[in-house]
């Protein structure tokens, strides 16, 4: 079929120079999924809940692990019922399945060569119960969305694992998840209060219904009957029950929870047990009722760094019994790292001894007198240690919020510090406390011996230490290595120190070839006799905690083919951090993916009928459903921002005809503004006669010749055209104001009133404050180059760049008045990609100038404005551009001003307008704002508020609420007459 209309060229994007790698997905799967496989799951499920293509099983082979599995074909089931007829396929097909939710998994545990279950897409939501003392949440709801929900009753969830903001409920119930300050008996074993669950016959269990043991017993009699069994062959072994509640008094993943025959008296009451911490092998969780723990009102943190490890862990028990929350330990070469890598961290770290350490201690408490209680305790206690420095508490937030980057960043120090093709592997053991520091020591040897980083870390107070591995496992000897280190590992903790080799990772593939050597070989017969009843068929996960394999963990290693070092991308060590925050997670791919392909791409020959379909393919995935906003780079342990790779890719897509007319589309914006606001009367008084309908047809019919990436469609009602500009003075003027070019295109929300328009508004609110705004006159045709840089248009780009620049030092009388931008997207561009497109002199003139966004205008002005009545409930949205301003806090602050309650709705990110990409792919907006409209949904507001016109279009259209600038709401609120 023939090329659409200035579509981009796929294969533009380059090849990489041909070194094929072994694990390259093969010519034979360049279809994807088996037909007779694709078409009976289809006819099962539905065609929009099958993925199919080569493209869909590259993305989901890999997690966070060193492992990767093709899977044969991915499912996205909606049901309960759905689960129940995959299973049902798996028995009479003798295939066999993995669940996949966040794919955070360390171990290889959300990995399959088969079918692979997504229960992440169709499984949000949660409902809190009891005023937040219990919570009931979906398998695929995020853990922090659910402390989120908890925050209101101040409560949160037990477990609280580094990937909190992206793991799901069934990750953290299926791993055990623990954490900072999870206790033993914090943790979701002992939280979890009942379960829906689906077994592998297909039977759906409540156990909160009154008739579940009898249901239970009916659906699944050789499993119940088993259950009993097992638990008095335990019961009649003292020696060994005796030993299964010694392990699990500490933290202990490592098998199946052998305490369940203990601890649970019915059989299912011993099968719920059983069920957490199984990592998928046993059955399907659907919904989880867990018990939630009072949260602080006020916490603090300070370092307490010492001359060794054994002085830092003696006095780990003091502080644990004082009350602290969390008791974290850091060696001197990490704090050393640390200090150089982040900025605001403790000078001393810099010079600190290699044999020092440190413990990162957090206090919490109900208020600021048992705080300062808590502190002055902790303070004298560790008065008789050789302190390093001062012991300093702090309650700032920002502070913090930097004790604990520092913490859990030290994966994406190592993960930025290893060498191209490498893997990291991220491994946690568990000492009883009192053998820590014997046993950190230990581990650092053995590190040392085999060459690998002898840094480690830990949660002090629960004898859990983390440790990474940096293995190039292309190379033979980098395999014998790691198998060689692992082997000595089980020694060291189960021989000598009596620990568990998983505290809180789960098992998967990594350490199931060891589940013997640590339990014995009795221990490990009860837990084969645990999946065969379970899972007779044996349809479930594999190789995930029990296997026949000794090898197991050496094998289906993933390569680390070098691709694109832009941003850092190809450091990315796949942990998936970024995929909550991405807007087209619900509807293509994620940042992760998108990097999962391009080193499939890598690892393919340059020939290959693969690769090049892969390309295609990729075309709309990867880069027209990107929306940019780089959201993707806060939550990333690396800092990667996948949107500038993307955007990369685009520019090398653009070739000369479409560089000269983007370039004169620049020259020439004064009058693209005005034929869009003429366009704008026209599709207003359309729409106003015929409806939206027959517009959308048209432009999407236009889309079916024109490339769709170029020519936007019509998703809903238009906002109006943006009326005139008020006019001005510049005597006496406080600042400049720029209104940016889509204030000056698009007007307000075609169920509001047309005046006054968002300039007007302005210049009113400023005067109001004594600040008044001059608009220059010939302000029209200047915008902020973000639309060419978004689309990677790099001579337009930088047309615009020099044209703004230069038009800001002469409006700002060079400098001597600083300049206020309306819309935070343009404020962003403005700050931080203008100066990259200046040299010389006018780089120098660019730098003095000072550019502020109207929420932090705004903010200064409100002492000097008086709000005459409030509103019940405002929702906000910080956009992208917000955030990466840092002035979310400050939106928060100026609405908390104009309501009672001020709301941003749980998985609130980017919206994913980005300039015109909701224009182009309105899907994209749908999938970025799923969880907001639900939210809303619930739970109306009075008003919507945000500070950027176009996400405020995207976001009416995706919730169908009149999003507006909060300028409207604070102008009409601070008015002191009508």
């Amino acid at each position: 079929m023939a090329r659409k209309l200035l579509s981009p060229d796929p294969s533009l994007i380059g090849q990489f120079p041909g070194h094929p790698q072994s694990d390259a997905v093969p010519a034979s799967m360049l279809h994807g999924t088996p037909d007779t496989l694709k078409h009976d799951l289809i006819a099962l499920l539905g065609k929009d809940q099958v993925l199919h293509r080569a493209i869909d099983l590259v993305r989901y082979a890999s997690d966070a692990s060193p492992y990767r599995l093709i899977p044969r074909v991915v499912v996205l089931p909606r049901t309960t019922e759905d689960i129940a007829k995959i299973f049902a396929y798996c028995r009479t097909h003798g295939r066999h399945a993995t669940f996949r939710a966040a794919g955070t998994s360390l171990n290889g545990q959300s990995l399959s060569d088969d079918i692979l279950i997504d229960v992440r897409r169709h499984w949000y939501g949660a409902k809190v119960e009891d005023g937040g003392r219990h919570v009931t949440a979906r398998s695929g709801m995020i853990l922090a969305h659910v402390n989120a929900m908890l925050a209101r009753h101040g409560r949160r969830l037990g477990p609280d694992p580094a990937s909190s903001h992206a793991c799901t409920i069934a990750g953290v119930i299926g791993n055990n998840a623990g954490g900072m300050r999870c206790t033993v008996e914090r943790d979701a074993y002992h939280t979890v209060k009942a379960l829906k669950f689906v077994t592998p016959s297909g039977a759906f269990i409540d156990t909160s219904a009154p008739d579940a043991e009898r249901a239970f017993a009916a659906a699944e009699p050789q499993l119940a009957a088993g259950l009993l069994e097992l638990r008095q062959e335990l019961l009649a072994d003292q020696a060994l029950a005796d030993r299964v509640r010694r392990k699990y008094s500490i933290r202990n993943t490592h098998g199946y929870r052998l305490c369940a025959l203990l601890d649970g008296e019915t059989p299912l009451q011993i099968f719920r047990r059983l069920i957490v911490g199984s990592e998928g092998t046993l059955a399907f969780i659907a919904e989880a009722t867990i018990e939630t723990i009072a949260a602080p009102n006020v916490t603090s943190v300070a370092w307490i760094p010492v001359p060794t490890i054994d002085e830092a862990v003696a006095l780990v028990p003091g502080l644990v019994a004082i009350g602290a929350t969390a008791v974290e330990l850091m060696i001197a070469p990490a704090l050393t790292a640390a200090g150089q890598a982040f900025a605001h961290t403790p000078s001393y770290w810099r010079t600190l001894d290699p044999k020092a350490a440190a413990l990162l201690v957090e206090l919490g408490a109900q208020d600021e007198t048992s705080l300062e209680a808590t502190q002055y305790a902790v303070i004298e206690h560790v008065g008789h240690a050789k302190l390093v420095h001062e012991v300093e508490f702090t309650s700032v937030e920002e502070a913090i919020e930097l004790a604990w980057h520092v913490r859990e960043g030290l994966l994406g120090l190592v993960g930025k510090q290893r060498p191209e093709g490498s893997t990291l592997i991220t491994e946690d053991v568990c000492f009883p406390p009192q053998r820590l520091a014997e046993g950190a020591r230990d581990v650092q040897a053995l590190l040392a011996k085999h060459g690998f980083i002898p840094g480690v870390a830990g949660h002090a107070a629960h004898g859990n230490l983390h440790f990474t591995l940096v293995a190039d496992f292309t190379d033979p000897e980098g395999r014998k290595r790691y198998a060689a280190f692992m082997d000595e590992l089980v020694d060291l903790v189960i021989k000598k120190h009596d620990g568990s080799l998983k505290a809180e990772h789960g098992t998967g593939l990594n350490m199931a070839p060891f589940v013997t050597p640590e339990w014995g070989e009795k221990a490990t017969a009860m837990m084969w006799r645990i999946k065969q009843l379970a899972d007779p068929y044996e349809i479930l996960a594999p190789n995930v905690i029990l296997t026949h394999n000794p090898n197991l963990h050496l094998e289906n290693l993933k390569s680390v083919p070098q691709i694109e070092g832009v941003t850092g991308s190809s450091q990315c060590i796949e942990c998936g951090f970024c995929e909550p925050v991405c807007p087209s997670r619900n509807v293509t791919m994620t940042p992760r993916q998108r990097i999962v392909l391009r080193r499939e791409m890598a690892r393919q020959a340059p020939d290959s009928p693969v690769l090049t379909q892969l390309q295609n393919d990729y075309q709309y995935d990867g880069i027209e459903t990107c929306a940019g906003d780089g959201m993707c780079s806060i939550p990333c342990p690396i800092g990667i921002n996948t949107g500038a790779l993307i955007r990369e890719f685009r520019a090398l897509e653009r070739g000369p005809g479409s560089e000269k007319v983007a370039l004169s589309l620049a020259k020439h914006w004064k009058s693209i503004e005005s034929v869009a606001r003429v366009s704008l009367h026209g599709v207003h008084g359309f729409t106003s006669i015929f409806g939206v309908k027959p517009l959308t047809a048209l432009a999407d019919a236009a889309r079916t010749v024109v490339s769709p990436d170029v020519l936007p469609t019509v998703p809903g009602p238009m906002p109006r055209p943006a009326p005139a500009l008020p006019q001005t003075d510049k005597g006496g003027a406080a600042a400049v104001y720029f209104p940016a070019c889509i204030n000056r295109i698009f007007g307000r929300d075609p169920a509001s009133a047309a005046r006054p328009s968002l300039p007007e508004v302005f210049v009113s609110l400023s005067a109001r404050a004594g600040k008044p705004l001059w608009i220059p006159p010939d302000v029209g045709g200047f915008c902020c180059s973000t639309p060419w840089k978004s689309k990677a248009y790099r001579q337009g780009h930088h047309y615009m760049a020099q044209a703004i620049a230069e038009a800001f030092w002469r409006w700002s009388g060079e400098g001597s008045l600083s300049i206020v931008v309306d819309a935070a997207s343009c404020t962003l561009g403005l700050l931080e990609d203008i100066g990259t497109q200046l040299d010389g002199d006018l780089k120098d003139r660019y730098a003095r100038l000072t550019i502020i966004d109207s929420i932090a205008w705004c903010r200064e002005l409100l002492p000097k404005l008086t709000i005459t009545h409030t509103l019940p409930r405002i929702a906000i949205h910080p956009s992208c551009s917000i955030t990466h301003l840092g002035l979310a806090g400050a939106l928060k602050e100026i609405a908390s001003h104009l309501a009672e309650d001020v709301v941003v709705p749980i998985g609130t990110t980017c919206c994913g307008t980005a300039g015109d990409r909701g224009l182009l792919h309105p899907e994209l907006v749908m999938s970025a704002t799923r969880e907001i409209k639900a939210v809303l949904d619930a739970h109306p507001a009075d008003a919507y508020l945000s500070a950027n016109r176009t996400c405020e279009m995207g976001l009416r259209q995706a919730t169908g609420r009149p999003y507006e600038s909060f300028l409207f709401l604070l102008e009409e609120l601070s008015r002191t007459s009508a």
